[in-house]
C-alpha cells in the first residue's frame, strides 16, 4: 500500500528525523511524545517551528506507515499550512493568544469530508476521486484554529459496515490491515484505528475519530491511547460520512487527557448545518470550555461505580491485579469507590442484534448516506445501491428506511438504557461508571453517552487496554476531572516498542 505523500523534495532526509532532536533538545524537549503544550512552549521559545513538526511526521509516516497501515493520505498541502501558521506566529510576536492547536498537526478518519486535495473515501476506492462540498464542520473549526490538516487515517471500511462479519478490524482496501504498534497480532480494533494507531506511534500530534458503536473508545483502548467519545450533539456531524445520526458522534483522540481536551474545545459547538442535535446540546457547553477541568484533584470526592460484569471476563487475566491496584489508587486519590454493581439486561445492551441498536444502524446508514452522496459535486457512486453494486453486491445491508421494526428498535434502545445505565447511575448516585477495557461501549453508544478511555497498562503479552470512564449526557467535566487525575497519579502510557516496529538500520534506509 502506497501513501500519497508530498513529493520528496519537500521531504528531508530520513537521517534528519534524528537531527531534529539535536536542534531543538536545548530545553530537554523531543518531540515524540511531547504534548500540545509542550510543543506551543517550544514554539514560544523558538525551539521548533511548525513546518519542523510536520517534517518530522512525515518522515515518521514514511518510516512507520509501511508496516503500520494506519494513514492513506498525507496532505500535500500540510508543510504550505504550517509554513502560513510560522508566519503568522512571526507576525504575531506574541501580541495575542493564537490557540491552543496553532499550527498543530491533526490527522482525520477518512470519513471527515475535506474540501482540499485529500480525499474522503471511508477506506474505499468507491469514492476515491469525489469531491465533498465544503469541508465537515470540525475541519472548519480546525482550520479557524490555525491548525494543520495532516492526512487522512485509515479505518475499517465504511465503518466495518462493508461487511459486518467478514471484515477484520482495521481493515480497508485503499491502506489494508491495520496493525497494532504494541503487538503485531493483537487486535487493532475499529473502526476509527488509523486515528488511533497513528497517535499512539508519533506519526502526528492527535487525530479525530468518530463513533457510533465503539469506533472511537475500543482502538483507543487497544492502541495505548487517550480517546474522548463526547455525548452525541456535542459535536456536529455535518460533512461526515453517516452511519446512524441518532448515535454518531466525532472526538479527539490523543496521547494525554489534557491534549483530547485541548481538541474537544475547538470542534464543540452549534452548526446549523447539524441543527437539532448541537442545538440541544449547545447550552450544556461550560462558559470558559472544557480545559478548566483539567484538575489534578478531580478524583476528590467522585462517587465511581466499578461494572465488572461482564467486561473483566473478556480481559487476559494478567491484568487483572493491575485493575485492582487502579481501584485502590482511585480510592487513594479521594473518590468512594462502589463495586461489583450489576447494569440490568446487560447481556442484551451488549448485543447490538438484540438491543436494537443494528437494527436502527442499518436503517439510518442507509437513508443518510444516500442523502450524504447527494450532497457530493462530484463522485463515482451516487446511492448506496451503486456502492453495493461497486462491491459486487454487499448482502449485509438490506434496508428500507425507518418503519415499525426500527421505531420499536428506537424505544426498546430507550428503555433499556433508563432501566439499565441511567437507573444504575441516579440510584447509586454516581458521578462515572468505571469499567475495564472496551466493552461498556455498547452502554454509552445506545443512549448517545460519553466516555474517556486513559491508558491502564498492559497484559503478559503487552498488548494494551485502558479503563474506560462513562457518564450520563453532558457530564464530561465531571469525567474529565476524573480521567485527568487518574491519567496523572498512573501514567501508564508507554509508547510501542521499537523492536515492534522491526526498525533496523536495513529497513530505515531502504525505505527512504
Amino acid at each position: 500500500m502506497a501513501v500519497n505523500l508530498p513529493s520528496s523534495s519537500l521531504l528531508l532526509p530520513l537521517i534528519s528525523l534524528f537531527l531534529i532532536f539535536i536542534t531543538i533538545t536545548g530545553q530537554h524537549f523531543t518531540i515524540p511524545e511531547s504534548t500540545i503544550e509542550e510543543i506551543q512552549q517550544a514554539f514560544a521559545e523558538n525551539n521548533l517551528t511548525s513546518t519542523q513538526l510536520v517534517d518530522f511526521y512525515i518522515n515518521q509516516i514514511k518510516t512507520l506507515n509501511p508496516l503500520l497501515h494506519s494513514i492513506i493520505e498525507v496532505n500535500p498541502d500540510a508543510r504550505d499550512q504550517a509554513k502560513n501558521a510560522d508566519e503568522e506566529k512571526r507576525e504575531n510576536q506574541g501580541r495575542r493568544n493564537l490557540g491552543d492547536l496553532h499550527g498543530i498537526p491533526v490527522l482525520l478518519k477518512d470519513t471527515i469530508g475535506t474540501r482540499d486535495k485529500l480525499n474522503t473515501s471511508a477506506g474505499s476506492y468507491a469514492l476515491v476521486g469525489s469531491v465533498v462540498a465544503r469541508d465537515a464542520s470540525v475541519v472548519e473549526k480546525l482550520r479557524k484554529a490555525g491548525a494543520v490538516i495532516m492526512g487522512k487515517a485509515s479505518l475499517s471500511e465504511w465503518y466495518k459496515f462493508r461487511s459486518l462479519s467478514r471484515v477484520p478490524n482495521g481493515w480497508c482496501a485503499r491502506a489494508g490491515q491495520g496493525v497494532n504498534p504494541y503487538l503485531a497480532t493483537g487486535d487493532p480494533c475499529g473502526s476509527s484505528s488509523g486515528s488511533a494507531i497513528s497517535v499512539a506511534a508519533n506519526m502526528v500530534a492527535v487525530s479525530l475519530g468518530s463513533e457510533t458503536h465503539s469506533s472511537i473508545i475500543c482502538p483507543s483502548d487497544h492502541n495505548s491511547v487517550v480517546g474522548l467519545k463526547p455525548t452525541v450533539g456535542l459535536t456536529s456531524r455535518a460533512g461526515v460520512i453517516p452511519v446512524a445520526p441518532s448515535l454518531d458522534t466525532i472526538g479527539p483522540v490523543a496521547r494525554t487527557v489534557s491534549d483530547a481536551v485541548r481538541v474537544l474545545d475547538v470542534i464543540v459547538g452549534f452548526d446549523p448545518r447539524d441543527y437539532e442535535a448541537t442545538q440541544r446540546a449547545a447550552k450544556f457547553i461550560p462558559a470558559g470550555g472544557y480545559k478548566q477541568f483539567l484538575n489534578p484533584n478531580g478524583l476528590k470526592g467522585k462517587r465511581l461505580g466499578i461494572v465488572r460484569n461482564p467486561f473483566l471476563k473478556s480481559l487476559n487475566e494478567s491484568i487483572f491485579p493491575i485493575f485492582e491496584h487502579h481501584l485502590n489508587t482511585l480510592r487513594e486519590r479521594g473518590a468512594t469507590v462502589v463495586d461489583n454493581l450489576e447494569i440490568a439486561n446487560i447481556n442484551t445492551i451488549v448485543n447490538p442484534s438484540q438491543s436494537g441498536e443494528l437494527t436502527l444502524m442499518m436503517a439510518e446508514f442507509k437513508l443518510f448516506l444516500n442523502d450524504y452522496l447527494k450532497d457530493l459535486l462530484t463522485s463515482p457512486v451516487w446511492s448506496l445501491a451503486d456502492i453495493i453494486a461497486f462491491n459486487k453486491n454487499n448482502p449485509d445491508l438490506k434496508t428500507n428506511g425507518i418503519g415499525e421494526k426500527e421505531t420499536e428498535a428506537i424505544e426498546l434502545m430507550e428503555k433499556l438504557s433508563q432501566n439499565g445505565f441511567e437507573k444504575l447511575m441516579r440510584e447509586n448516585n454516581l458521578d462515572a461508571m468505571v469499567t475495564p477495557g472496551s466493552g461498556a461501549t455498547s452502554v454509552l453508544a445506545i443512549g448517545g453517552y460519553p466516555g474517556i478511555t486513559v491508558p491502564a497498562g498492559y497484559d503478559i503479552n503487552g498488548m494494551p487496554f485502558g479503563i474506560c470512564f462513562g457518564g450520563l449526557k453532558y457530564t464530561e467535566p465531571k469525567l474529565i476531572e476524573i480521567a485527568y487525575d487518574f491519567e496523572q497519579a498512573t501514567m501508564m502510557r508507554k509508547p510501542p516498542p521499537l523492536e515492534s516496529f522491526q526498525m533496523t538500520p536495513e529497513f530505515l534506509f531502504e525505505s527512504s
